[in-house]
């Protein structure tokens, strides 16, 4: 099975390093997107830019934090199989509001207007606090800022029919678990499977994930 695994806002494609050699390990394949371009796209044009990049037929696609704002249209570029959203924000289908217009409901307070690309004290409050040492130096090297206004400013499209699993860490300090359980229910008809873990488990429990990703999809 191929798996497509797309970044979030605060961190390069190596942050999924671990979970990637797993799936490889156990005799998958597993693609590390860039969304990084040098100018902002819409939505369809980052979607684009993920398809470029894999060469294979119908993944799982599996977004991390901010790229749920990305998650249904690169899923329907690639007619993926399955979504995996984890500690990603689920779009407000059918109100059709933006992350911006839900910020407040989403994210914790403390977190609001906090760049962790700029300040590895905060990446390591808020992200890494989970992590062992080593992997804690591991994650700051992997801190990149990615964060095109229509990450925060796109509205939902209708929901998508690709089947979704909503992977929940219980110690996020970053998006609130009891928002991303309501909406799994609400915005996707699915109960969200939860992690011990902090916003990164890609990084603190790539064990724990991999497994995860492979009984789930």
């Amino acid at each position: 099975m191929d798996f497509v695994l797309v970044h979030g806002t605060t961190q390069s494609p190596a942050s999924w390093d671990r979970v990637a050699k797993l799936l490889t390990t156990a005799g998958h394949r597993a693609i590390a997107v860039d969304l990084l371009t040098p100018v902002d796209l819409p939505v369809e044009g980052y979607a684009q830019h993920v398809r470029e990049q894999y060469g294979g037929g119908r993944p799982v696609v599996v977004a991390h934090s901010g790229s749920g704002v990305l998650l249904p249209a690169i899923a329907e570029a690639l007619d993926a199989r399955a979504m995996v959203w984890v500690a990603a924000y689920i779009p407000d289908f059918a109100g059709g509001r933006s992350l911006r217009d839900e910020a407040r409901d989403v994210l914790e307070p403390d977190w609001i207007g906090v760049d962790p690309a700029a300040d590895p004290a905060k990446a390591s409050e808020f992200l890494f606090h989970d992590c062992d040492p080593e992997t804690e130096r591991q994650a700051l090297d992997s801190l990149r800022s990615f964060n095109p206004a229509v990450l925060a400013t796109h509205p939902a499209g209708p929901a998508p029919e690709i089947p979704s699993t909503v992977i929940v860490p219980t110690r996020d300090r970053t998006l609130r678990p009891e928002w991303l359980r309501r909406a799994a229910r609400e915005r996707l008809g699915v109960t969200a499977i939860e992690i011990d873990s902090g916003h990164c488990p890609h990084l603190s429990r790539p064990a724990e994930l991999a497994a995860i990703l492979t009984r789930r999809t």
